[in-house]
């Protein structure tokens, strides 16, 4: 099965949510689909829609890089980890690749409470990605 095909229901579900600038490419193997989200819930559906065709993103032939519009509405937070820095994650789940760290204590970006385990966060350099919910707690 051609991975488009494999991964039409993520590709239709993307053009029909608005992703802007999408682009989908298959390369080596790998299918790459990159955009712009208009919020974290539609970043969150795409993931969910991901998972349900690759549970637990186990056969490694999709690379979702979506990233959600600067403007959408967000909120601080503060990590809240004990000492260490706090990894954030390509996607949802442990298994996911680390693209960036923020510091215990620094204060970033929450760009949608994706589920009661992982928020979708935005760091001061643009990273943005995945943490696990408890090492982060609301800025007063």
């Amino acid at each position: 099965m051609a991975l488009q095909d494999k991964y039409k229901q993520l590709t239709d579900a993307a053009s029909a949510a608005g992703i802007s600038d999408l682009i989908v490419r298959e390369q080596d193997g790998i299918l790459y689909i990159d955009g712009t989200a208009p919020s974290g819930a539609i970043k969150d559906q795409l993931w969910d829609i991901y998972n349900s065709i690759d549970p637990n993103f186990s056969s490694g032939d999709l690379i979702l890089n979506v990233n959600v519009s600067i403007d959408a509405s967000v909120t601080k937070v503060k990590v809240v980890t004990e000492n260490s820095n706090l990894n954030i994650r390509k996607g949802p789940g442990t298994d996911q690749p680390i693209v960036g760290k923020a510091a215990h204590g620094e204060v970033i970006t929450l760009v949608n409470r994706s589920n009661e385990q992982w928020w979708l966060v935005r760091t001061k350099d643009n990273e943005e990605g995945y943490c696990y919910a408890q090492y982060l707690s609301p800025e007063a």
